[in-house]
């Protein structure tokens, strides 16, 4: 445990250093060198902008991890289908301008008890990171189903795939199986460790399906409760 925590502490520390380091330096570029062109100043001003919110990110899902590890959140009843919906109205730009395709294929709806805001955060994290991993013209399909003892909620696409050897890590805070992709496309490295422990305090599990390019399939069930 004590190394866990330490590994999590340099992690920490290096993906807060990153950004920070980043925004010293072009704030120190801005400084010294009054010559700077309107246009070049600018440039760094945008980059610094990108840096920060970076940061603002990294803490927020930090925040959130923290909470989710905790088992922090309100339990009510809520539709799955009502909050697949506004998930898919939520990410249907950030879809739309990488030309990726999003659908999704509703079975019979069920009512479960939770943190519906928790469900719906591990809902985006998955769709993001499908996203993420699908090129441009590419699909991104969730299916759900749902029977008396459990829903299942799968978000497929046709991506770039996994390799077998990273399946079993895809859920440890900061791993990343594509360190630069993941770093282009704003990724904090903590989106699925975050996604684990909400199916944890669902009582759920989670299974990931891959082939290197054909696409990734991540399968939540969850048992269903007495609403």
């Amino acid at each position: 445990i004590e190394r866990i925590r330490k590994d999590f502490v340099t992690n920490v520390t290096h993906e807060l250093k990153t950004p920070l380091t980043s925004i010293k330096g072009y704030i120190e570029l801005l400084k010294d060198r009054e010559e700077l062109d309107h246009d070049t100043k600018q440039r760094f001003l945008e980059i610094i902008e990108i840096e920060a919110d970076r940061l603002t990110d990294l803490i927020n899902d930090l925040l959130l991890l923290s909470d989710v590890e905790n088992n922090k959140g309100r339990a009510e009843p809520f539709s799955v289908n009502d909050i697949i919906n506004e998930v898919i109205e939520i990410m249907a730009t950030i879809s739309s301008e990488k030309n990726i395709h999003l659908s999704c294929s509703y079975g019979n709806d069920v009512n479960i008890e939770g943190d519906k805001n928790r469900f719906k955060q591990m809902i985006i994290n998955l769709i993001d990171n499908a996203i993420k991993y699908t090129n441009p013209g590419g699909t991104v399909e969730i299916r759900t189903s749902g029977d008396t003892d459990k829903v299942i909620i799968a978000v497929a696409d046709n991506g770039i795939g996994i390799e077998k050897k990273h399946i079993d890590r895809l859920f440890e805070r900061f791993y990343r199986t594509d360190k630069s992709r993941s770093r282009a496309e704003g990724g904090t490295g903590l989106g699925l460790a975050i996604v684990k422990h909400i199916v944890k305090n669902f009582d759920g599990v989670i299974k990931v399906e891959s082939e290197v390019d054909v696409g990734s399939t991540f399968t939540v069930i969850i048992p269903l409760k007495p609403v």
